[in-house]
């Protein structure tokens, strides 16, 4: 396990400013939360492990045309400890979704040139814990390799919009053309450098926007869970023993996962089905 240096120091955040911005516009970003650096050294291992994935049947899923979402093993990268270790992190996930959060899921997204305009949407269905009792039970962060520009197919969110009801959604997850507009007028598009890190509730509605230029831009997602969320149902978070054993307690604790003597390629099993049918 090796550890990239120049992470941020330890700090104290404000609790109710990340409650606040969580349960109002449903997101919410650290500035220079890692050093470019430290993200440089992330962007040189993602193209590896996105080449093998789409080399290797179920390897990578869909998101719409020239997009892929890859669902990765802790150890692939170097990183992780750092990541999930990382202050405001840990910070967020107790604040919101309680002591006993649990991590679920790390892989990459990736909008290649080309990729189109996403409809509007959500990533999964709003369950009763929202619905009835407003409250989040799952957060996605996300972590930019690159510096994003305006012309790579930036991500755009509509604050405010984890509370809507689902009841006209498409399998609960896609509104309906209809509501486009509002969302539209809602909109904010998200331009992070190198370093930034932000974390959603990703019943958010939100999308990812047409990427015209000739780069790609990679993000790191980072999937934890309340207690009781269930969404570890559709990933495999995997470790071998050895890399397992070296992680300090207060890690393990916090990881829904399968621990075995050699790591198995990942089938991938969060499909979002409008999202590979086609685009906005």
């Amino acid at each position: 396990m090796t550890a990239i240096p120049d992470v941020a120091p330890t700090t104290s955040y404000d609790i109710p400013a990340i409650m606040a911005g969580l349960y109002g516009d449903g997101i919410i970003g650290l500035k220079g939360a890692f050093s470019r650096e430290w993200v440089a050294h992330l962007g040189t291992e993602l193209p590896r492990l996105y080449e093998a994935a789409l080399a290797r049947p179920g390897g990578a899923v869909g998101r719409g045309t020239n997009r892929h979402y890859v669902e990765i093993h802790p150890e692939d990268i170097s990183g992780f400890l750092d990541l999930v270790t990382h202050p405001w992190v840990t910070t967020v996930c107790r604040s919101v979704l309680g002591p006993e959060y649990k991590i679920v899921e790390i892989g990459f997204d990736v909008p290649n040139p080309g990729a189109r305009d996403q409809p509007w949407h959500r990533d999964f269905r709003a369950g009763p814990e929202t619905l009835v009792d407003r409250r989040l039970n799952s957060l996605a962060f996300n972590l930019t390799t690159v510096d994003v520009e305006p012309d790579m197919g930036p991500f755009e969110i509509a604050p405010g919009t984890q509370w809507d009801d689902p009841s006209a959604f498409d399998h609960g997850m896609f509104p309906p053309v209809s509501m486009f507009p509002r969302y539209g007028a809602l909109a904010q598009r998200k331009l992070p450098k190198m370093g930034d890190i932000s974390v959603r509730s990703a019943l958010t509605i939100h999308r990812g926007t047409a990427n015209v230029s000739t780069k790609p831009r990679p993000v790191l997602v980072l999937g934890v869970d309340a207690p009781g969320a269930g969404h570890d149902e559709f990933h495999d978070l995997q470790f071998t023993r050895a890399y397992y054993e070296q992680l300090p307690e207060d890690v393990r604790t916090h990881l829904i996962c399968r621990v075995v003597e050699e790591l198995e390629p990942i089938m991938q099993g969060h499909t979002i089905e409008g999202l590979m049918m086609g685009d906005a």
